[in-house]
């Protein structure tokens, strides 16, 4: 190992990728590769998985081949190497022939440090004969759990990955993924014939995450108002069936939000614009299946919220860890009733293979006791994965979070465990929904068959609602007085503890059983949390959408949130303070470094900072703050518009003021919301503008994307803004009169 190897691989870490500093582990995974050795790399979702095989690629003399699943992910990650100067590409079925051709000839001419590939097109006829040309110095395995059969999402395309080790002797492999058990991740190495690799497990801790269990009671109702609570958040509602994605996409629709139906059985072109759309931020919420989600790379999502159970552990996992990729708090909520256990059950009940369906009932009850957990959940999750968690209180899950007082529930402990042991007396074991009907003094069919009407504890808890003998239900179960039957069908029967605490009229102290659950309350501070001027992070957001639009990339791929609130927070306004930034390297400098500063100069002169003063981290000498002028125009915009006034055009006044012509025409649409531009002559001219008007009609100025491509992207966004503007005003003007 080269003694300055830390240094050769920090450089292109600021320069390139825009970070000072390595996330735990990424440093010796990518040592490790780079001395020659094959790596298992278990990271958690964000925890810098793409970097560890990115980074080595632009040290290396040769072709970087990253093997990943899905083509999302290809453009994605690829779409993020170019706009950071970083030679990339990928090959798979979305290519026209002509495309394929021109980047199959650039490889051939070894132009690019990096290339993608689905498992399925390493094994194309001849293409491995291609690949050996293309000097091959190092191969990735991205999303590597796929080779397992104990894995949640087994692909039997990915085991034959394991004969690229007779194609490519010697080159090293680096296996990554962020969900894998023990014994999944012995089975990796065994089926990639990985040779003494250095194994690098991360913790699968997100401090991030807040972790929150809410009883089911009207779906429809909770997810309404969740998302109606966090409205400005981007986020995914997981469903089990395709009917529930569409039912709850439109039901979001309805109450006014942009939501949209991803699922398998949907048109692919419908599937690929919904996903495109919510990864553009031009939708809030996608609805899906499990279909949705895997090598999606938004680091932006603030909430996953499951509308149902999933079907095991790693799954829970896996989808909850795309909220907060970026760091920031994210929240990932679970509805959950005793229903969807029975009818997963149901589901398994049918399978003819007996070892999976024995399986499928394992994880089942991990997943359900994970729900009905009563203690710190993160610990839990963390113990799952065989690590231990060194707190008692994480206070960034529900229980945690709990700081009620425990209260003396003794009586109404007696009562149900009495119940319970009468219906098991009289020889009919049921689960605890059934003892609850009878406690509660239900006369359904299934109390009246059994004859339970006739026990004496039937009715004697009808001072209570079903969720409040529900929750007790669960915390016994937690707390070792009563056990689930382990057959399938998830009777109840008192334990030995149960039978003493009755016969010796023990205290037992639980906290308080809630009949309903809010919406998460916001006012403590959260792991990850970045405290900045959120009126410079929405207008930095503005600009950074229309960039991303201008350019067809997501708004990520500019810059993520993490940056943004750092530029909010430290209003950067020389290119020196912009490159300190995160995620701000040379080339993203070079491309957006003014018009960002430009945008919070704007800022800066019609604010004061020092109305936001996160712990002194202000520029000690920020701008003199100057007002707009009375017609509600700062003063850069006024000189745009002097400017434009003398007969220059756009170009020629970007030029001028060395700007974008972007920020020009934003200036201008500044104007003429102030009235203080009549009309659009020279920027927009009769025909666009009528173009324009027919789209939004359709469409309304919620975004501009869909103004711009229902134009065929025939007209600017700059146009497409001047148009929206003339007409808002127009309307402010109809309205005062």
């Amino acid at each position: 190992m080269p003694p300055n190897m830390v240094t050769t691989l920090l450089a292109p870490l600021k320069s390139v990728f825009g970070y000072d500093a390595f996330r735990p582990l990424q440093q010796e995974i990518m040592e490790a590769s780079l001395a020659g050795r094959d790596v298992l790399a278990i990271l958690p979702t964000g925890g810098g998985k793409s970097l560890c095989y990115q980074l080595p690629a632009l040290q290396r003399e040769g072709l970087t081949v990253v093997v990943s699943p899905l083509i999302a992910l290809m453009k994605d990650q690829v779409d993020q190497l170019q706009a950071a100067g970083v030679a990339a590409t990928f090959l798979n079925s979305s290519l026209a022939g002509g495309e394929a051709r021109a980047r199959l000839s650039g490889l051939e001419r070894g132009e690019y440090k990096l290339l993608y590939l689905a498992p399925e097109r390493l094994f194309l006829p001849d293409f491995l004969e291609k690949l050996k040309r293309w000097q091959v110095a190092a191969l990735a395995i991205d999303e590597a759990h796929c080779i397992s059969e104990w894995g949640h999402d087994f692909r039997p395309e990915y085991r034959q990955l394991a004969t690229l080790r007779e194609h490519f002797p010697g080159v090293p492999v680096t296996a990554l993924t962020a969900t894998a058990t023990e014994r999944v991740q012995k089975d990796i190495v065994t089926q990639l014939q990985l040779t003494e690799p250095g194994q690098f497990v991360a913790s699968f801790n997100r401090p991030n995450l807040t972790y929150r269990v809410m009883p089911k009671q009207r779906p429809r109702r909770q997810v309404l108002d969740y998302v109606a609570a966090n409205r400005d958040a981007s986020g995914i509602v997981y469903c089990q069936s395709r009917r529930a994605v569409e039912d709850y996409a439109l039901t979001l629709q309805e109450a006014g939000h942009k939501a949209l139906p991803y699922h398998a059985g949907l048109p692919q072109s419908e599937r690929i614009a919904n996903q495109e759309a919510f990864i553009r931020d031009d939708a809030q919420v996608i609805c899906a299946t499990i279909a949705f989600g895997m090598g999606i790379n938004k680091p932006n999502v603030r909430f996953v919220l499951h509308a149902d159970l999933p079907k095991n552990v790693e799954s829970y996992y896996q989808e909850t860890g795309r909220a907060g990729r970026d760091g920031l708090p994210a929240e990932c909520v679970l509805l959950f009733s005793g229903g969807d256990i029975a009818k997963y059950s149901h589901f398994i009940d049918q399978m003819e293979d007996e070892q999976a369906a024995r399986i499928a009932r394992q994880q089942l009850r991990q997943m359900a006791d994970f729900a009905e957990y009563v203690d710190c959940r993160r610990g839990a999750l963390l113990r799952y994965f065989g690590e231990t968690y060194g707190q008692d209180n994480c206070q960034s899950c529900d229980n945690c979070l709990d700081d009620r007082a425990e209260v003396d529930v003794t009586v109404e402990c007696q009562k149900l465990l009495s119940c319970i042991f009468r219906i098991n007396q009289a020889g009919y074991p049921m689960g605890l929904n059934h003892a609850v009907d009878v406690l509660r003094g239900s006369e359904n069919m299934k109390v009246m068959a059994k004859g339970h009407q006739r026990l004496s504890t039937h009715g004697i808890g009808r001072d209570q609602a079903a969720e409040y003998w529900q929750g007790l239900g669960k915390q016994l179960i937690q707390r070792g007085f009563l056990k689930l039957s382990d057959d399938g069908y998830g009777t109840v029967e008192l334990t030995g503890e149960a039978r003493r605490a009755l016969k010796t009229r023990r205290e037992i102290r639980m906290k308080p059983i809630q009949t309903k659950v809010a919406a998460a309350a916001r006012n403590k501070a959260k792991s990850g949390a970045i405290e900045c001027d959120e009126g410079l992070f929405e207008v930095l957001r503005k600009l950074r959408k229309d960039l991303a639009d201008a350019r067809g990339v997501p708004p990520y791929v500019v810059f993520g949130d993490v940056a943004l609130r750092q530029m909010a927070r430290r209003y950067p306004r020389d290119e020196a303070a912009f490159l300190s930034i995160p995620g701000v390297g040379q080339q993203k400098l070079r491309e957006y470094g003014d018009q960002f500063i430009e945008v919070i100069d704007e800022w800066l002169l019609e604010n004061d900072p020092r109305d936001f003063e996160p712990n002194g981290f202000l520029d000690p000498a920020p701008k003199m703050r100057k007002s707009k002028d009375p017609e509600g125009l700062n003063p850069t915009s006024r000189t745009t518009l002097e400017l434009f006034q003398q007969g220059k055009d756009v170009d020629t006044i970007a030029a001028e003021r060395n700007l974008n012509a972007t920020t020009i025409e934003a200036h201008l649409a500044n104007c003429v919301e102030a009235g203080k531009l009549a009309n659009l002559d020279g920027l927009v001219d009769e025909a666009e503008f009528e173009r324009i008007r027919g789209a939004l009609a359709e469409h309304g100025t919620a975004g501009l994307r869909p103004i711009y491509e229902a134009l065929d992207e025939e007209v600017s966004y700059g146009k497409i803004r001047l148009a929206v503007a003339k007409l808002e005003r127009e309307e402010k003007v109809a309205a005062a009169r």
